[in-house]
């Protein structure tokens, strides 16, 4: 093409970035690679072929890890931790700087490189991709150097296994392996099997930065690679960035491992725009939501929805803008599109969208295709109902499916109506609509006016089936650390044995019912349990609750959602409510208390119990979130918001002190709350829940169920409208309650089978508010 002739079409020439210095790199190499094991390179070994997706030509042979080579990697990691963690953290500090400066150094090499292994155009790796890899590490330089200072009751984990995937392989890279080495953990890392030579390129500046051998790891392979890590027994966390399906199998097979886990899955996250909305801003955002690295990215604004009175306009702009989007070599900076991964991927979306297309309009932008490589065209697909399959599965490409809403409440339902929840984008000129549907989003991150916004100090992750935890910002470090606390283990605690004497000791039947939507309620099966003392007395009866007893325990905590929705200080109200109406009858409680255990104790723990609610109604309008600063003209604001609804299984050891410990954080965060009492000692729970009544506590924010804590674990574990199970239960019930909780991947907290000191710090604290919250993080562009 002549310059006269793109001065005539005004079409984009060609802008080819050059490939050279990558490819001679390879060469230089042999263009085969071993795998980087405590600071050094093995022998390259057998295994299989990474392509340039937009040419099939062959760029590298990669070695298939063996179990050999994993125990290997794990044993040299775990050698280098104990020297790691030693360091202070200005020391390691300095490491992750001398990182960085080599990523920006390397950044040209790196973005190449990046972009002929995985297909995305040379723009986005050049501008986005690998300048966020600096500004991780740059970031986590400065927690390293804080830690110390700011996190004195934290520690690491130890060894660290991640494994990341193909979509942005560099750049997952830097968000595990960043925290992770800041706070003194070392890294097993598996790329994706497409996509590992910029990890391999990442192996070679750890050598060039002098990091300690060891201290960060890189072992390629496909998924069996994968599966080795996880289920190695000296790995002491797992992170994970991929397949919701595959994040299930790894949350089932660390299940009672005591394996600390965060999952990033997948999404099919709504893009919503109303009739206010600057509509060309607004589409030009959507190119970014979907189209951006060919739609292969896990919080891509696949489902569109837009305000019925100005959709037939919108569709009309957006189908032209998709016509006009260039689709070839990754290498032209002029290109838009770039190559689907792999052959595999381009398949799977060409055949989701032939059988599911129907449902709806299919419209393939007029775009001309290469002859050879992975492509795909910029798609659109209207007119689904909600339920098709295409608007609830996540296709991993650049398909677009849309519908329309009506009101701003129809739009948050239809947001809502999927399993997913990892991001959205409200698009609207009124910020007081923005601000209020925000916080409406099933969403871990939620982006208005903008998409796409990431950045090392504000924290990325789900909620649903998009996963738990977060990766970024101080929120991301809790996932690389844990407080500081030496722990034995939780002896089982069994009931007292049946005495000859079956009247009660005081002459009176006490036959306590469940506590369920704010009402005393006869257990479903109708069955009882008598409770006794060490002498042998009869004390009374509990019910013995079953799977409907949850089921409507549950049911009334979903019609209390509106908790959520008070203010802090309203729920700081009632838990000093609480607190007063329990100290009005301390010594009965404590009295209670006594006889159950057998101890003289009663006192003690009714005093911690009435602190305790003093806490948790000190905390319930401080637990503030913050104001991240971000790298634009704008803020993201991480919000804290209630998990849902929690089943906990208290303590057995401290009835009382250990329910209250459970439900006060949890209703303190406007969660609402399914307790089983202690098994062995439950009537202080029973006769807890008169407090409750008296206490203006709404109905459904707090049930109290009595019965076996392995069966009522297994169903409130399975039950698909619990959010997550925590369990302090004498009984180790942690590896099924994990196992099960995979189902709808709710979070889990569990003890593993370890004594936490009720009475003391360990009882209390920010741990138990991070563990009744969700971190929500709004981004908001300010200026004109």
């Amino acid at each position: 093409m002549s310059i006269q002739d793109i001065f005539e079409s005004m079409d984009y020439g060609p802008a080819p970035e050059a490939a050279g210095e990558a490819l001679a790199w390879l060469v230089d190499r042999g263009d085969t690679f071993g795998h980087f094991i405590n600071g050094s390179w093995t022998a390259p070994g057998k295994g299989f072929e990474s392509r340039n997706p937009a040419t099939g030509e062959t760029l590298a042979m990669l070695s298939q890890a063996s179990a050999d080579d994993v125990d290997a990697t794990v044993s040299a990691a775990r050698k280098a931790q104990r020297k790691w963690t030693r360091l202070s953290g200005h020391e390691r500090a300095r490491y992750l700087y001398a990182i960085a400066r080599l990523v920006q150094k390397y950044s040209r090499l790196f973005a190449v490189l990046e972009t002929l292994d995985n297909g995305k155009p040379i723009r986005e790796s050049r501008d986005i991709d690998i300048p966020l890899v600096a500004r991780h590490f740059y970031y986590h330089a400065g927690m390293a150097q804080l830690m110390e200072a700011e996190l004195p009751d934290a520690e690491p984990l130890g060894v660290c296994g991640q494994i990341i995937p193909w979509n942005f392989p560099l750049l997952m890279l830097s968000w595990k392996i960043a925290p992770a080495i800041a706070m003194g953990n070392t890294v097993v890392l598996k790329p994706a099997e497409y996509t590992s030579l910029t990890a391999l390129l990442f192996a070679e500046i750890c050598q060039e930065a002098g990091l300690p051998k060891g201290v960060v790891n890189v072992v390629t392979g496909d998924g069996a690679v994968g599966e080795m890590i996880v289920n190695h027994p000296d790995i002491d966390k797992i992170a994970f960035t991929g397949s919701t399906s595959v994040g299930r199998k790894i949350r089932e097979a660390t299940a009672g491992s005591g394996k600390a886990l965060t999952l990033e899955l997948g999404g099919k996250s709504p893009y919503i725009v109303f009739d206010d909305a600057d509509i060309d801003s607004a589409i030009e955002g959507l190119v970014d939501a979907i189209w951006f690295n060919q739609g292969q990215v896990c919080c891509a604004g696949s489902r569109l929805l837009v305000q019925e009175g100005i959709a037939d306009r919108f569709y009309a702009k957006l189908k032209t803008r998709m016509d006009g989007l260039r689709i070839g070599d990754p290498l032209d900076k002029c290109i838009d599109i770039g190559a689907i991964v792999d052959p595999i991927q381009l398949e799977t979306i060409t055949r989701l969208v032939d059988e599911h297309g129907g449902e709806g309009e299919v419209y393939h932008a007029n775009s001309a295709l290469p002859e050879t490589g992975c492509f795909y065209r910029p798609t659109l697909i209207t007119g689904l109902h909600t339920s098709a399959w295409l608007m609830q599965e996540e296709i991993f490409g650049p398909v677009l499916v849309g519908t329309t809403f009506r009101t701003p409440k129809e739009a948050v339902e239809l947001a809502n109506n999927t399993r997913y929840g990892l991001a959205a984008t409200v698009w609207t000129e009124n910020i007081n609509l923005a601000l209020d549907i925000a916080p409406k989003l099933a969403a871990g991150v939620v982006w208005v006016n903008a998409t796409n916004l990431f950045d090392a100090a504000a924290g990325f992750g789900g909620v649903r089936e998009s996963g738990f935890g977060r990766e970024g910002g101080w929120e991301g470090l809790t996932a690389y650390t844990r407080p500081k606390t030496k722990t034995k283990t939780l002896a089982p605690i069994s009931p007292f044995a049946e005495g000859k004497d079956l009247a009660p000791s005081d002459g009176l039947d006490r036959t306590a019912k469940l506590f369920i939507g704010g009402k005393q309620a006869r257990p479903d099966g109708g069955y009882m349990q008598a409770i006794w003392t060490r002498q042998g007395g009869l004390l009374g009866h509990v019910g013995i609750a079953n799977r409907k007893d949850v089921r409507n325990a549950v049911e009334a905590a979903h019609k209390a959602s509106g908790w959520g929705k008070t203010t802090g200080h309203l729920r700081a109200q009632i838990l000093y409510y609480i607190a007063e109406n329990l100290s009005a009858r301390a010594k009965e409680f404590a009295d209670r208390i006594d006889a159950m255990t057998g101890k003289r104790s009663g006192n003690k723990e009714v005093e911690a119990s009435i602190s305790r609610l003093f806490t948790y109604a000190a905390w319930a309008d401080k637990y503030d979130g913050q104001v991240h600063g971000v790298p634009i003209r704008g803020v993201a604001l991480a919000m804290h918001e209630p998990v849902g609804v929690i089943g906990a299984l208290c303590a057995d050891e401290t009835p009382l002190l250990g329910l209250i410990s459970a439900m006060a954080p949890a209703m303190a965060m406007g969660n609402t709350s399914v307790l089983v009492a202690s098994q062995p000692f439950p009537l202080a729970s029973t006769d807890f829940y008169q407090v409750l009544e008296t206490s203006d506590v709404p109905d459904g924010v707090v049930s109290i169920l009595t019965g076996d804590h392995v069966e009522l674990s297994k169903t409130l574990s399975d039950h698909l409208d619990v959010d997550a199970v925590w369990s302090f239960s004498s009984t180790d019930l942690s590896a099924d309650i994990e196992k099960r909780s995979a189902g709808n991947l709710k979070r889990t907290w569990v003890n593993n089978g370890q004594a936490r000191d009720w009475f003391s710090t360990d009882g209390e604290g920010r741990e138990f508010l991070r563990q009744a919250t969700d971190v929500k993080n709004v981004w908001i562009p300010y200026g004109e």
